[in-house]
């Protein structure tokens, strides 16, 4: 059994971490935001990280879904998903892309562990998350479910089925052309790593 941690004490974790940042952000998915949760930050305090992805686990386990192994996609995925796998004791593989497609790589294979669970730190349009799913999918896996330390998506995402998350953050985000004035004179950066046009 791991410490459930409330909404108050995860958002507390992650600002002392400065993993939640506000400025003008471009996402992976070329929308934009005001805020921007870099897990990133969050992870690299084991302690804190460990509190985090320990509530996680615990609400994956109180889902009872079944799964023989975590799949995360690279690169943001591969910490949270090994915390949490080792958590629940189980495998942590991770996808990353060759010529622009998730594959496994690394001498990683499904073998015995044929039901997954795709673990991520942040979800906000679910497309790394579904690239990953496809990919196990195409090796014979089956996927049993989506976790992820922050769910952003607000219920928009590509994901059809449930994400068990440790909090969900309902953060606007905006088309390019219709940024609202007060973020139109902050300076856009990309902090995410995944390319797109």
């Amino acid at each position: 059994m791991f410490k459930m941690l409330s909404e108050n004490k995860t958002i507390e974790l992650l600002k002392e971490t400065k993993a939640l940042l506000e400025g003008h952000f471009i996402l992976s998915s070329g929308l934009r935001s005001e805020k921007y949760v870099q897990c990133a930050k969050l992870l690299m305090h084991p302690n804190k990280a460990g509190e985090i992805c320990g509530s996680l686990a615990q609400k994956i386990k109180e889902s009872k879904i079944s799964f023989d192994a975590v799949v995360s996609p690279a690169i943001g995925g591969i910490l949270a998903g090994y915390e949490v796998a080792r958590y629940l004791h189980v495998p942590s593989f991770f996808t990353e892309r060759v010529n622009g497609k998730f594959v496994l790589r690394r001498g990683f294979e499904l073998n015995e562990f044929k039901n997954i669970l795709i673990v991520e730190d942040v979800i906000t349009t679910g497309k790394s998350s579904l690239e990953c799913s496809e990919t196990i999918k195409n090796l014979g896996g089956s996927i049993s479910g989506f976790a992820c330390i922050i769910d952003r998506s607000s219920g928009a995402s590509l994901i059809q089925t449930k994400i068990i998350s440790q909090i969900a953050m309902n953060i606007p985000t905006f088309s390019p052309d219709s940024v609202p004035e007060r973020l139109r004179n902050i300076k856009a950066v990309k902090p995410g790593s995944r390319e797109f046009f």
